[in-house]
């Protein structure tokens, strides 16, 4: 499967092809939908029938393997034949606030030093949680410093290395719940110039200053070191 996402997370849609379609969902052979993954969660949106009809997905899902993507339909959908041609168009508003709050959280992982031990893309919002011996930073400043950040407008791509390359530099992966998957060869990066440089397969945005404002809603204690910084997109609250 062709995933377009990938090289670019700007696409909104694609003409397809269906591979498969059973009760665990539909298979294309290229798709712009992301499945629900690395804490972002999966594209929604239609499939787009030659006849002028159309499939409303629901959700995104990760198949048997990383390059396998099974979209599923709404209930009550009717499942399309192999072969049928269809243009895949997600929901871009949508996307475009995951992208947009993903790109803060890799901002939030630059500004905080800590071990992150989770981490939840929401729609509008989002939250990592850190391992903070020191206690919890001032939520007033860390806005600031976050908005900062998106105000100098970044530089924001992904590129890729080898799985021997990652290897020789252990430090580039922060998470401790989620690892960046090996054995392909290559593995994505997504650096911000100047700022982050990190493995994630998700989708961002291309310069920090199309974020916009955002707040540190609340920091949350959830255990003797842990702390959960709630961040939220202004213009959507």
């Amino acid at each position: 499967m062709e995933l377009l996402f990938r090289e670019d997370a700007y696409l909104r849609s694609c003409e397809a092809k269906v591979v498969a379609a059973d009760e665990a969902g539909i298979r294309l052979d290229r798709t712009v939908f992301y499945p629900t993954g690395g804490g972002q969660p999966g594209d929604s949106g239609l499939l787009r029938l030659a006849d002028g009809g159309e499939i409303r997905i629901a959700d995104t899902r990760k198949g048997e393997s990383h390059e396998d993507v099974v979209h599923i339909p709404a209930e009550g959908s009717p499942l399309p034949a192999p072969g049928t041609e269809v243009t895949a168009e997600i929901d871009w508003e949508r996307r475009h606030r995951f992208m947009r709050m993903h790109t803060c959280m890799h901002l939030l992982s630059a500004v905080v030093t800590g071990e992150i031990t989770g981490g939840q893309v929401g729609d509008g919002k989002g939250r990592v949680d850190f391992n903070l011996p020191d206690g919890s930073p001032d939520k007033e400043q860390l806005a600031a410093d976050l908005n900062r950040l998106i105000e100098e407008d970044h530089r924001v791509a992904p590129r890729w290395i080898t799985d021997q390359e990652l290897a020789a530099n252990p430090g580039l992966v922060k998470t401790m719940s989620v690892k960046p998957p090996t054995g392909s060869g290559t593995v994505r990066l997504l650096e911000i110039e100047g700022v982050d440089l990190q493995p994630c397969g998700g989708t961002h945005v291309s310069r920090t200053g199309e974020i916009g404002r955002v707040g540190v809603r609340k920091i949350e204690n959830k255990g003797k070191q842990n702390r959960r910084i709630n961040l939220v997109l202004l213009d959507e609250d």
